[in-house]
């Protein structure tokens, strides 16, 4: 396939305004300004009026709850967690499944190639909920790191999850095991990539955290936790374990460049700094961590410390737009309201997006610029049309417009998305279906 005509952004600092991308089977085979050279047999698509940028990666989400949107709407963390849990002990893998494939087809409509997902709650009747999630990514089309989840805090235990959907230590420890050896493959192209993540400080144990952490380590694949989200989380880890909550897993091994923060809201001047030295990743979640009234990020103090940092969009009950695009526009805004005009770029945000997600998730040597020999997961936005067509500088109008139809996306070389379609699955039927999982789910909790 060649790309040709439209504006080109690499995010290593080049830009082709009349630019052009080859792809061959997978792979990005040439870059540069102008038409491409003649090459027999490709196909060529008409970027004129266009934005090529890299396809977008996902650093924190929930996939499940897209069928558990629009519930405690006006609550804090907890009060939102108390109201949800027992809804989502009623979920097994139709409804995984379902949700899973509503939430990674609108990720696609909004530039996403790449997806983690945060997975913790298991149901002793739903079955194999984290097999269920990795199906729906592989008939969505898009690239997927599942991160198998754990909680055996619960509420007898002084935790916040209800003991019904908290786990044994010892079974989440085989279970996660299981989901490296059957899931998990380490090779370049991967598609495919399995993590650890214990949820939060108050819902696992600490012999959990750690245990996890060095079963990481023993495999060879990447830790996640919540940390840091909100004020209640810092009052419950002081009151708990006398200290801050970095302070108490980085005693129980959790930094480094294999460990990555959802939200690192809550965080002071030595915290910062201690996330930056230790090349730890944060997962940027601006609207959900508004939407919660969590508060800001310090993104331009985390990227300045050296900390890697991606965007998240969270789990869709707590944002219910499930919009990678939006995150951006937000990150940038959101950085600007409280660090001023240059605190993020236009172009910060879209790095944040694409080279920042792909380095959060190890993936910085195939993923997240468009350079001749990386993987082809590509991103091709139409700015001709009336919401976009005067704005003077492109990569604006994408970041700080109004989202714009998505004409492209190929995940792998391959077509997810066509003329702001998903063309891999029917989404129509899965809106169907989802609206009635979620009346089951809360018929089941009522």
């Amino acid at each position: 396939m060649i790309i040709e005509g439209g504006h080109v952004v690499t995010v290593t600092g080049e830009e082709y305004p009349d630019g052009h991308v080859v792809v061959e089977g997978n792979r990005i085979t040439a870059v540069g300004a102008g038409p491409a050279p003649a090459r027999d047999g490709h196909e060529v698509v008409d970027a004129r009026g266009c934005l090529l940028t890299p396809g977008f990666v996902n650093t924190h989400n929930h996939l499940y709850q897209w069928v558990t949107r629009g519930l405690a709407v006006d609550a804090t963390l907890f009060e939102w967690l108390t109201t949800l849990y027992p809804v989502w002990a009623g979920i097994d893998e139709h409804a995984v499944h379902t949700g899973a494939s509503g939430a990674l087809a609108r990720l696609a409509l909004t530039g996403c190639t790449t997806s983690t997902d945060h997975h913790y709650v298991f149901p002793r009747e739903g079955g194999d909920v984290f097999a269920a999630e990795i199906r729906a990514a592989q008939e969505v089309g898009l690239r997927f790191h599942p991160c198998r989840g754990s909680m055996d805090l619960g509420r007898k235990d002084g935790g916040l999850p209800p003991d019904h959907v908290v786990e044994d230590r010892e079974a989440v420890l085989l279970a996660s095991e299981a989901a490296i050896d059957r899931w998990h493959d380490p090779s370049p192209e991967a598609m495919l990539q399995v993590a650890l993540a214990p949820c939060s400080p108050f819902s696992v144990t600490g012999d959990l955290m750690r245990e996890s952490a060095e079963l990481a380590r023993r495999r060879g694949v990447r830790l996640h936790t919540h940390l840091a989200e909100t004020l209640d989380e810092e009052d419950f880890c002081r009151e708990r374990f006398g200290c801050s909550p970095l302070d108490y897993v980085e005693g129980l091994g959790w930094t480094g460049a294999d460990v990555w923060f959802a939200h690192s809201v809550h965080l002071d001047d030595p915290a910062v700094k201690r996330v930056g030295a230790t090349r730890t990743g944060v997962a940027h979640c601006p609207s959900s961590n508004a939407r919660l009234g969590a508060g800001i990020a310090r993104t331009r103090d985390l990227r300045d410390a050296g900390a890697r940092v991606g965007l998240g969009v969270d789990g869709a009950a707590s944002n219910e737009a499930g919009s990678l695009l939006e995150e951006v526009r937000h990150a940038v805004l959101f950085a600007r309201a409280v660090g001023g005009p240059t605190a993020l770029t236009v172009r910060d945000g879209l790095e944040l997006a694409t080279m920042g997600g792909a380095k959060v998730l190890g993936r910085e040597t195939d993923l997240g610029s468009i350079e001749v020999g990386k993987l082809a997961d590509l991103a091709v936005w139409r700015l001709d049309g009336l919401g976009h067509a005067d704005v003077a500088d492109p990569v604006a109008a994408l970041v700080l417009g109004s989202p714009p139809p998505l004409d492209l996306l190929l995940v792998n070389g391959r077509p997810v998305v066509e003329h702001d379609r998903v063309v891999t699955v029917d989404t129509d039927s899965i809106a169907r279906e989802c609206a009635r999982v979620h009346r089951t789910l809360l018929e089941k909790a009522s």
